[in-house]
């Protein structure tokens, strides 16, 4: 990750199951390939549950349904606050947590991908419970990004697997999505939008669709915070024609400001050369205008230096 570090990549995420003892210090000498001081964000994902990446330095963390049916809210924010702290002090700067999606199925599955990750499949409990997750992390110096937009509790089946659809708009909207809307109003400063598509609303998967980033998460609820993709190398993408580069185009001009993937080690500087590759040609083609690609860049810059502590 030397390489993409250098040449001044946003951030990276940590998959495992386990992290090293010294993460710290690798992530400190990572760290220093950065260019101008300019480090990337460190994302994880630490739910709790079945998702937790760093158990052994953070501590175990119940799934969200176990939390939402035993926890109160004070008490769920209390328990982030403390893995937060840990997170930090091993050098993780962002949480891609907490999920709010209002879910009560058996997941996670190829079918449901929320399932135990939900907080509750009732509206009100996946809200208070998401966001005191999510003020918990904040509290600690770690910024949380809540997912997965606007809303996957009852999605035909999992992005990651193929093509998906989420409740009707109608309903989604009424349902899925007040969590989302609490959490914005709340001043969440980070919001994952989701691979599926939204029957009544769009046809495109959500994180490639103006509609979904520009209309209704910018202009209708008036969120300024940074706007981050689900993985752009999900099957349910790949099943839409669109190379990883060119969904990359499509997501920063849908209204995105971050772009997750995930590829293997030794494709990782060649891949990351091509997105930035068609970044640049679409900005020169036209494709996608220079103001909106620094806007983006602008989001990912106050994400890095929001004064969280304050904002707790």
């Amino acid at each position: 990750m030397a390489h993409e570090v250098a040449i001044g990549i946003s951030g990276i995420v940590l998959f495992g199951s386990t992290a090293p003892s010294n993460l710290a210090v690798q992530l400190t000498a990572l760290e220093s390939h950065a260019p101008g001081g300019a480090k990337p964000l460190v994302m994880t994902d630490e739910e709790g549950g079945l998702v937790q990446r760093m158990a052994n330095l953070v501590g175990s963390i119940p799934a969200p349904r176990t939390m939402g049916a035993t926890m109160t809210p004070a008490q769920i924010e209390a328990l982030a606050t403390q893995a937060g702290g840990r997170m930090l002090a091993a050098g993780v700067t962002m949480d891609l947590a907490p999920v709010l999606d209002v879910d009560g199925g058996v997941g996670p599955t190829a079918r449901d991908p929320d399932g135990t990750r939900s907080f509750s499949a009732t509206v009100s409990v996946a809200a208070a419970d998401g966001l005191a997750f999510a003020a918990g992390l904040e509290r600690a110096g770690v910024v949380p990004v809540v997912k997965h937009f606007p809303g996957l509790g009852g999605e035909s089946q999992n992005t990651d697997v193929g093509p998906a659809t989420t409740l009707r708009w109608s309903l989604l909207e009424k349902t899925g999505l007040v969590p989302f809307v609490d959490a914005i109003d709340s001043g969440v400063p980070a919001v994952m939008v989701s691979n599926a598509s939204i029957p009544g609303l769009t046809s495109r998967p959500a994180s490639l669709s103006a509609v979904v980033e520009t209309s209704l998460l910018r202009l209708r609820l008036h969120f300024k915070g940074l706007i981050v993709t689900d993985a752009l190398t999900a099957e349910a993408i790949v099943a839409t024609g669109l190379t990883l580069p060119q969904a990359a185009v499509a997501a920063l001009s849908a209204g995105a400001d971050l772009l997750l993937y995930q590829v293997s080690g030794p494709r990782t500087a060649a891949t990351t050369n091509q997105i930035v590759h068609a970044i640049v040609q679409a900005v020169a083609t036209g494709e996608l205008s220079r103001s909106q690609l620094v806007a983006a860049v602008s989001y990912v810059i106050a994400a890095k230096k929001v004064d969280l502590c304050a904002r707790a």
